[in-house]
Formats: structure tokens, C-alpha cells, sequence
């Protein structure tokens, strides 16, 4: 039953790690616009670095070149500096004037000296832990925008926040939620796009029926809005905000529930080219996620698209739906790369994303033409994408209306958030790829489904109905015949497996990959690559790769003893190049599971840091040793079945996605205090620890499911006690 236990826990989002059991179940920056940066130098010096993706084609590229191949194996330790946290660290650092600005989590902001770490200013939003819920992924937040002397932030509680560069000061900040009773929350970067910067925002994952998905532009000295784009259309009956509501509306079942928000959110991936003035960005899935649409003949306009839009205007210019009718939550919000490649003999200027769903796309990004859209992964849900109409051509696995369907990629995608990089000179995109399978089955009864990620049976995802039976998902863990047949076609490769693959976009052919972790996930970091043949990459490990760009050779390998997902970065002070990459586990990663042991944050503390390196450097600091947890005497009363049972799935419902059994960022709950036991109903319900970011669920969960949590949460606690003292 214990086991049973454990892996039905597995169901939010959990890679089981679970040490207390001795078990395993294995498993933005904007472009600062380059207009209306602090300083006219900045604009036309290479050392700086205005976007997370350094410029306006956010390819995570810099110029800079004296460290190179032949000098890289004296890259070593410059610098650290602590950012006083221990929760996920997404943010890719930008440098301008020899000022470091960068965010992490909730939203805080730090200006730190580029050449030696220390700290100049630091701003600590006041969020009010009331008006978020729920906060997909962890508070992580993916970066700053930086123009016209100001530092712009989106805080988790979806307030945009406009800073003096110079000394923090708040000279602004704006609500940009327009419904603070859903699951609304921000963790992307803001973009600066002409006059304006614009903003997205998360939760199309959460609750029952999600939240409607748009962006928001405002005016950048002032903060006023200027313009609203939703990205799904309103429930039937309602007006329609802009014109472009009307086209989407016709591909949504006019009769969908209106507590159905709709999704696709923009919580990642915009950019902006200032040459055709246009602003791009890519839309997440449909909410509520995939619930009652499996086998629906609609496309559901604009979720899983990609969109440019005139920043002056708020109209659109294009869209193009990379999955028409999702129903595996395939997301297109992964980072969008503005390129000039000669393709048949033709210069175009196209825009690229390596797609949740498998397909590397090259769209023209004037006119949103489909240039080309191959696979850069391992897929078998779509046989190819139709180059005349843009649609993926579905195999027979894709449809998993009454029955299991093994599928690849899992719902976390081939590619999620952490960014790709594009070298102009050797004309190779790096992408960090996921090869994860997900087995998804409908529970035709009432719409009900279950999403197996990242590996068959190992690692589970649910998103019940509000009607959900424990009991349906018992019958789910036997053999699955389609397994053999998946582990045949992909040949000795384990079904699970991280890689840095080097793709030629104009031949979408792979010119060399190393698989960096096998046989579990390993959480690793986005890649830079510079104008010294080099590419950078963090691993889950701890440990910071450096390649040849043209051959894959590893030339360097720096152990840092802390997790890396961030994209790093690279500038220049007094003539001295520096990589950097802030760090930090937690993200997408902690809402998926509790921590590895593959990765540095198992054996070391989550200190969040950013470290720095440079020629002739030292060794890094590695952080302290993580000291196991102690496991308190759990209460002696024996609960009641009947409660436990309830309490299982209220706290999958409700809790798992953030809290895990085992190590993690959050607190395992299976080890709680006695004052944490006396305390249970006012924190859960009264928010006695909204300060700290958990918000009080008393619209959610009544009195008697959380004494029914609390009932589940005793009994396991129970268990393991009296395991360890067998």
C-alpha cells in the first residue's frame, strides 16, 4: 500500500525521489531595444549585454571572443555573489556599463558590479501573497528588461515594476492582472518593444478551467497601458476586445463552459525586431488543459501559436498554430530566434523556435510563412508537418481517446524554457532537448486524464475533475504492450534522456549532440555560444560545459556544486571577458519533483548564486553540504481509511504540485513538527505563513479536506517513522 502510495503521489508533476523511503521511482530579458538603453556606449559596445539573448535576436550569442579555444583551459572562478535564496534561478543576466542587473525569485532585482560581484542595490518587491495563486513552477522569474535608464521587472504577483538603473528606486509600478480571483501569476521576462514594454503572465495549468491568456503593453516612462492582445477569445456571448477575437472564435465550441478561461498564456519566449518593428511571441495550451476536448475537432485559435504583433498598434500582423487542437500540452512559448539564413539561394529573414512538440520551425518572420518544420527530436505522436497547410500529419498514437498512448515527447516538450542559442558563425543552433516519453490514457467516464511524463510509469501527472475516484488510477500500472514496441524503434536508447544536439536550421540535419544525462532527467541549463568557438551549457550536476561550436569536443568542464537551468552569459569590463550563469534549482523542475540525486543540489545546499569566471581564475567555492533532514515523532493517533483516502486526493489536487516527499525547495510535509501538526488548519486555511508565499486555501479546500490532508499526511509520516525505527 505504501508503494502504491507513492507512486499515486507521483501524480503532480512529482519525479519520485523519495529518500525517506529508501525508495526511487526513478524517474528576457528583453533587447532593451537598443534605442533606449542607460547610455548611447552601451548601444555600440560589444562588452555589454542588453537581453538575455544579448541583442535583438535573442541568440543567446556574444561577439566577444578572447576566450577561445585555444585559451578556454584557463577558464576559471573570478567571482560569486549570493543572492540570498534558495528557489529556482531561470534569469540570464544582462550587463550594461559594467552594471550586472538580473532577477530572481518573487521578482527581486540586483545591480551588481560586473568585475567583482558586489552588490550596488537590490529591490524586493512587496508582493502581497493574497493576490497570487498558486504560482505555476515555483516563484522563479526569467530575467529584467533594460531601457532608458530603467530597470523593469514583473513580480509574481503580476505587477510590473519600473526602476531607476541607478539606484533601484521604484519610479513606477502597475497591476497587470486583470482578475486577481484566478490562478494568474508572472515569471517571464518583460520586452521593450518600441515605446512600450509588454508583459505575459502564467496559470494556464492551474485550477479547473485555467485562466485566458493575453499581453499587455505600457507606456515605459509613465507605465499607462496603451493596449491589451488576448490571446483566446472571451466565453461564448461575450464581446469581443479586438478584431482578431473574432477569427479565433470560430475555431473554439461555441457551447464550451464559461468557466472554461481558455489558456494560452504568454509566460515566456517574446522578442523584438526593431528593423520590421514587430513584437513575437508564442502562446502555451489551451485550459482547462486538454480536460473534455480529447478528440474535439477545433483548433482553438491562438493557443500553441506563434504571433507577431505591431507594438504601436496592438493588431496583429500574423499567427501561425505550430499544434492546431492541442490536446498534449504542447506550448509554443519556448524562446523565439530572429535569424538571416540563405535557404534555396534566397537571404530571408525568418524567426526560429525549437517547439515543445518536436518540430524545429523556420518561419519567414515578415510575412509568418512556413519556411520549414522538421523533427529535432525523437517523436511519434505526428508523422511530419504539411508544408502546405503548416498542420502536423498525426500517427494513430496521438489519439488516445479510450485507450493508452505512449508518446514522445512527454508534455514537458522536446525543448521547454531554458533558451537555445544561434552562432552566425557557424551557422548552428544549440538547443538543450528533452527525450522523455508520456503515456496518456481518457477516462472516457467523465473526461478525466492522466499524464505519465518523463518516463513509462515512473513519473506521473494528473489533472482531475472535480469528480476525480482515487481508485480509477489502481488499474493503470500493468504491463503496456506499446512499450516494447517503443523500446525497439528507439533502439538501446533509454526512454529517458537529456541532450545538447547542434542543429543546421537551413539542412535540419544534426551535426553533433552529447547526451548529458541518461536514463532520468537532469534539469539541465540553457547554452550560450560567442564569437570564440565556444558553447556554454550548465548541467543539473553542477557541472558548466564548454564545447568547440563546430565539432562538440568538450574542452572544459568547471564543477560549480550547484544546479544549473539558466542560459549563461558573457561580457566584457577593462578589456576582461567574463562568463557568467546565475544558479539555483527549483523552477519547472521543483513543480515536476523533489530534488535528484543526479543533480548538485542533492549533495550541496540550494545556495542561488551567480558566479562568474575568467581567464586565470581559481577554483569555485562549492556550497556547503546538505545536512540530512531530521525526522520528527509523528502523532500517535491511527487515522481513519476513509479520511485518508480523501485526504490523497485533495492533496494531489491541492499541494503536490508544489510539495514533494523528499528533498526539495519547498517543505516536505511528510516530516512536519508538532508545531507544524498544531498549526496545520491555520496555515492551510488562515494563511498563518502567507508572508513566506503560502497563500491561505480556504476558497479551495474546506475544513474537513484539510483535516483529511492532514489525516493522509499523518499516516504517511507514520509510516516512515516507524520504517526507520524497525
Amino acid at each position: 500500500m505504501v508503494l502504491k502510495r507513492i507512486i499515486r503521489y507521483a501524480t503532480s508533476f512529482a519525479v519520485l525521489e523519495l529518500a525517506t523511503f529508501a525508495l526511487a521511482c526513478a524517474v528576457s530579458a528583453q533587447n532593451a531595444n537598443s534605442l533606449s538603453a542607460p547610455s548611447a556606449k552601451a548601444d555600440r559596445d560589444a562588452s555589454s549585454r542588453l537581453a538575455g539573448g544579448n541583442d535583438a535576436h535573442q541568440g543567446y550569442f556574444s561577439p566577444l571572443k578572447s576566450i577561445d579555444k585555444k585559451s578556454v583551459g584557463r577558464l576559471g572562478f573570478a567571482w560569486a555573489s549570493d543572492l540570498g535564496t534558495v528557489r529556482g534561478q531561470e534569469a540570464t543576466p544582462l550587463v550594461v556599463d559594467g552594471v550586472i542587473y538580473t532577477s530572481g525569485s518573487i521578482g527581486i532585482v540586483y545591480a551588481l558590479d560586473a568585475a567583482t560581484g558586489q552588490e550596488k542595490w537590490r529591490f524586493t518587491p512587496q508582493v502581497n501573497p493574497m493576490s497570487m495563486r498558486n504560482p505555476c513552477c515555483d516563484t522563479d522569474n526569467k530575467g529584467v528588461a533594460v531601457g532608458q535608464g530603467r530597470v523593469y521587472v514583473a513580480s509574481v504577483d503580476g505587477q510590473l515594476h519600473a526602476l531607476d538603473a541607478a539606484t533601484g528606486h521604484e519610479l513606477w509600478s502597475i497591476d497587470t492582472i486583470i482578475d486577481h480571483k484566478l490562478s494568474y501569476s508572472s515569471s517571464g521576462a518583460p520586452v521593450i518593444a518600441h515605446d512600450v514594454v509588454v508583459i505575459g503572465n502564467s496559470g494556464g495549468d492551474m485550477d479547473r478551467g485555467g485562466v485566458r491568456g493575453y499581453v499587455s503593453a505600457f507606456d515605459l516612462k509613465n507605465g499607462s497601458l496603451k493596449w491589451r492582445f488576448f490571446t483566446v477569445p472571451p466565453a461564448p456571448g461575450r464581446r469581443f476586445e479586438h478584431p482578431e477575437m473574432a477569427l479565433a472564435a470560430r475555431t473554439w465550441d461555441p457551447a464550451r463552459s464559461a468557466d472554461d478561461a481558455g489558456g494560452a498564456t504568454v509566460w515566456d519566449g517574446m522578442t523584438y525586431d526593431p528593423d520590421v518593428n514587430l513584437l513575437y511571441f508564442g502562446t502555451g495550451n489551451a485550459a482547462p488543459n486538454n480536460g473534455g476536448r480529447v478528440g474535439a475537432d477545433h483548433d482553438l485559435l491562438f493557443a500553441c501559436s506563434i504571433l507577431a504583433v505591431n507594438p504601436d498598434t496592438g493588431r496583429m500582423a500574423w499567427h501561425y498554430q505550430t499544434t492546431p487542437g492541442d490536446h498534449w500540452d504542447f506550448d509554443a512559448t519556448q524562446k523565439l530566434v530572429l535569424a538571416d539564413l540563405t535557404i534555396d539561394g534566397r537571404q530571408r529573414r525568418v524567426v526560429m523556435q525549437a517547439n515543445k512538440n518536436g518540430f524545429f520551425y523556420v518561419l519567414d518572420r515578415v510575412s509568418g510563412q512556413l519556411i520549414s518544420a522538421e523533427k529535432f527530436a525523437y517523436v511519434n505522436w505526428a508523422s511530419s508537418v504539411d508544408r502546405s497547410t503548416g498542420r502536423p500529419i498525426l500517427t494513430e498514437r496521438a489519439n488516445y481517446v479510450g485507450k493508452q498512448s505512449i508518446l514522445y515527447p512527454a508534455s514537458v516538450g522536446a525543448h521547454t524554457w531554458p533558451p537555445m542559442s544561434f552562432d552566425p558563425m557557424s551557422r548552428l543552433v544549440y538547443i538543450p532537448v528533452i527525450d522523455a516519453p508520456g503515456a496518456w490514457i481518457d477516462l472516457e467516464a467523465n473526461h478525466e486524464h492522466i499524464k505519465f511524463i518523463n518516463g513509462a510509469f515512473t513519473t506521473l501527472e494528473l489533472l482531475p475533475d472535480d469528480n476525480y475516484d482515487a481508485a480509477a488510477l489502481r488499474p493503470l500500472f500493468g504491463p503496456v504492450p506499446e512499450l516494447n514496441a517503443i523500446q525497439g524503434e528507439r533502439k538501446g536508447r533509454p526512454l529517458v534522456r537529456e541532450l545538447i544536439r547542434a542543429w543546421n536550421p537551413v539542412t535540419n540535419k544534426t551535426v553533433w549532440e552529447h547526451e548529458t544525462s541518461s536514463g532520468v532527467r537532469g534539469y539541465d541549463g540553457g547554452v550560450l555560444s560567442t564569437a570564440g568557438g565556444l558553447v556554454f551549457q550548465g548541467r543539473g550536476s553542477g557541472d558548466l560545459f564548454v564545447y568547440a561550436a563546430d565539432t562538440g569536443a568538450i574542452l572544459k568542464v568547471l564543477q560549480t556544486g550547484s544546479h544549473i537551468m539558466a542560459a549563461p552569459m558573457s561580457y566584457e569590463v577593462d578589456g576582461t571577458q567574463y562568463v557568467a550563469v546565475q544558479t539555483g534549482y527549483g523552477g519547472g523542475a521543483m513543480a515536476i519533483g523533489t530534488i535528484p540525486p543526479s543533480s548538485a543540489a542533492f549533495k550541496y545546499d540550494n545556495e542561488n548564486r551567480i558566479l562568474a569566471f575568467r581567464l586565470d581564475g581559481g577554483s569555485v567555492p562549492l556550497p556547503r553540504l546538505r545536512s540530512p533532514e531530521p525526522f520528527p515523532e509523528p502523532p500517535a493517533e491511527r487515522q481513519k481509511a476513509a479520511q485518508i483516502a480523501h485526504g490523497e486526493v485533495k492533496f494531489i489536487e491541492q499541494c503536490a504540485r508544489c510539495h514533494k516527499f523528499g528533498p526539495s525547495v519547498t517543505p516536505d510535509l511528510s516530516n512536519l513538527t508538532a508545531g507544524l501538526h498544531a498549526t496545520f488548519n491555520d496555515i492551510v486555511l488562515g494563511g498563518a505563513f502567507s508572508a513566506v508565499g503560502m497563500e491561505k486555501f480556504d476558497d479551495l479546500l474546506s475544513v474537513d479536506d484539510v483535516e483529511a490532508i492532514h489525516a493522509y499526511l499523518i499516516d504517511i509520516q507514520q509510516q516512515v517513522f516507524a520504517k526507520r525505527h524497525h
